[in-house]
């Protein structure tokens, strides 16, 4: 197994392709990390949520971050972590950004599933407040690892 740094052009190829990853946040030295569905642009990664404990960890301490992978095989896989800060979007200030949000997002087939889905369950038919954020991408690092002889993902050519 070989086990190369990528680009960061690569990693930024790699998250526009992606749409599932998990993302970490902490308060008072307690980390916190939880699935999620995202769409990533010009550095920023847009999501969609419901509020609850992550949403109140990000208010209190921004700093976040996104990792993302791609398991083939031990021996074969694609990691990368966007590290950034967490900012809210609410109406109506936000207009045109939950826009673009929502339409980066809805090329995802199922992309509110798990947001609303979990708060459908313990809340019933009441009214669930849709809650998009977006995280100010500051860094992004990736590794690869192949079986030696080619990679397992490529950036896309131009």
């Amino acid at each position: 197994m070989v086990i190369t740094q990528m680009a960061e052009e690569e990693c930024r190829a790699f998250l526009g392709d992606a749409s599932f990853g998990r993302l970490g946040c902490s308060r008072e030295d307690q980390p916190y990390v939880l699935p999620l569905y995202f769409a990533y642009e010009a550095g920023f990664i847009y999501a969609l949520s419901t509020f609850g404990q992550k949403n109140e960890w990000m208010r209190t301490n921004p700093k976040v971050c996104l990792e993302v992978d791609e398991i083939t095989n031990q021996s074969e896989w694609t990691s990368v972590i966007a590290t950034g800060r967490y900012q809210e979007l609410p109406e109506p200030r936000f207009t045109t950004e939950r826009e673009h949000a929502r339409a980066l997002l809805g090329k995802r087939q199922l992309w509110w599933q798990n947001a609303l889905g979990e708060r459908q369950i313990s809340l019933g038919d009441h009214a669930i407040a849709p809650l998009f954020f977006r995280i100010h991408v500051d860094s992004i690092t990736g590794l690869r690892a192949t079986d030696g002889s080619a990679p397992s993902w490529k950036a896309p050519e131009k």
